[in-house]
């Protein structure tokens, strides 16, 4: 039973990092069009995610192969029950690869508005199907003895929309504060201006969420149950306050960490909630897939305990190398110059 709790809290640790550093991506992909007012300006913001944003994605695998290899049986049926939405996403993370990489390939205006649309969709509809994916989760699926009652549409309720619009929010603030940071001159202004805009819009979401929660979902049952929880969510609120702070004093690095902060909170508030269920059940709680129920053997979990013990701390130095090498503002000249830029 330890390891079933610790391989939980593994889970949704690679979920939370994975939205912290890919949010970013997200945010400027579907910034970059917006804020950029030329190519030069496009190819900045670009390369400001070009180094990192396949790294980021990183943990997007590990936290696939983390479901597959501890909860095998929820991997299965995840992928089963959310199979058209999980595709929608596969197939919108490899368009938005192939369009950093094909963007600068041919010397067309028309060519590089077809590859920036790209970035957009493949940026904006990710946001908007994880945050889908995972309200349906929260709120639990409507699935018994006999599978999944439901379609692709069914995942398109109120509260998983609502989610998705919270996601896409987080992660355009997120973004926005990325590049206030790794910019200069108009673009970081645009940006910074964009993120203290959309934050009042975040808000009102954010507040929105919060209250639907408390009707469809069972999340706050287990803080309720024990009330130290309740930490988790008012960090999140703290942090998303401080974004704001932060970024009126001109603060963007602070606003940004606080904008981390904010999305690892956020995913760990839903964490904490679900426990001890992975995919609830709508229609009875006795078919819900839960950590007790659809593990792999303590065996196993031993192993891959192990594993990631060795692992994972390589990943992670390996990344913190990455941003330590890639820690200079982009700008104009760079991206001129540099023949490999995107």
């Amino acid at each position: 039973m330890e390891f079933q709790i610790i391989w939980f809290i593994l889970w949704g640790t690679l979920w939370a990092v994975y939205f912290m550093l890919d949010g970013f991506d997200f945010g400027a992909g579907i910034l970059h069009s917006f804020l950029a007012k030329n190519d030069t300006e496009k190819r900045v913001i670009i390369n400001t995610i070009g180094p990192v944003w396949d790294g980021n994605e990183v943990w997007l695998i590990t936290a696939g192969g983390a479901t597959f290899a501890a909860f095998p049986t929820t991997y299965a049926l995840m992928f089963s029950y959310l199979y058209s939405a999980l595709l929608i996403i596969l197939f919108a993370l490899i368009f938005r690869g192939v369009a950093f990489e094909f963007r600068g390939k041919v010397d067309s205006e028309r060519w590089r508005k077809a590859w920036d649309i790209a970035i957009f969709i493949g940026s904006f509809i990710p946001a908007l199907l994880f945050g889908v994916a995972f309200g349906n989760i929260f709120q639990g699926l409507p699935m018994d003895a006999n599978g999944y009652h439901g379609t692709l549409f069914t995942l398109l309720n109120p509260y998983g929309l609502l989610t998705g619009v919270l996601f896409v929010l987080l992660f355009v603030v997120h973004g926005a504060l990325w590049l206030s940071v790794k910019t200069n001159g108009d673009i970081s202004t645009r940006a910074s201006m964009a993120a203290n805009s959309v934050w009042y819009i975040l808000l009102i979401v954010a507040v929105l969420f919060l209250g639907y929660t408390r009707f469809v979902t069972n999340l706050y049952t287990n803080y309720l149950k024990n009330m130290a929880w309740f930490i988790v969510p008012v960090i999140a609120v703290l942090a998303l306050i401080g974004i704001k702070l932060f970024a009126s004093k001109g603060q963007y690095l602070k606003a940004f960490y606080s904008s981390c902060l904010t999305i690892v909170t956020v995913v760990f508030t839903g964490v904490i909630g679900l426990y001890p269920n992975l995919i609830p059940s709508s229609i009875d709680q006795k078919y819900s897939l839960t950590i007790f129920n659809s593990s792999s053997s303590i065996y196993t979990l031993k192993i891959m305990t192990i594993v990631a013990l060795l692992f994972v701390p390589v990943v992670i130095a390996y990344q913190i190398w990455i941003y330590r090498i890639f820690r200079h503002k982009v700008t104009g000249e760079n991206v001129l110059k540099d023949s490999e830029s995107y």
